[in-house]
């Protein structure tokens, strides 16, 4: 499946706002309803944008938990050398 592209030209990482913007193609005359390929595109990058961020977010979340026990580590190092004099 490609990229979607809509008629708006949405280009980056979508907001609640661009999401709601978004137009997709009607059908010809005669037929009801969006075509499926279109459709089918615009979940598949839904789809893959969701899960990019909540990657980053875990990834972010990872980083944080490390940050946390490293200043706890140098925290009490300083109070245990601060105490021994």
């Amino acid at each position: 499946m490609g990229v979607y592209h809509s008629r708006n030209a949405l280009t980056g990482p979508f907001t609640p706002d661009r999401l709601a913007a978004v137009e997709l193609p009607r059908t010809p005359l005669g037929r009801r309803g969006y075509r499926p390929e279109e459709v089918d595109a615009l979940l598949h990058r839904l789809a893959y944008e969701m899960g990019e961020r909540t990657r980053q977010r875990d990834q972010v979340r990872e980083e944080n938990r490390r940050l946390k026990h490293a200043l706890r580590t140098w925290q009490s190092e300083c109070t245990t050398r601060r105490l021994e004099r």
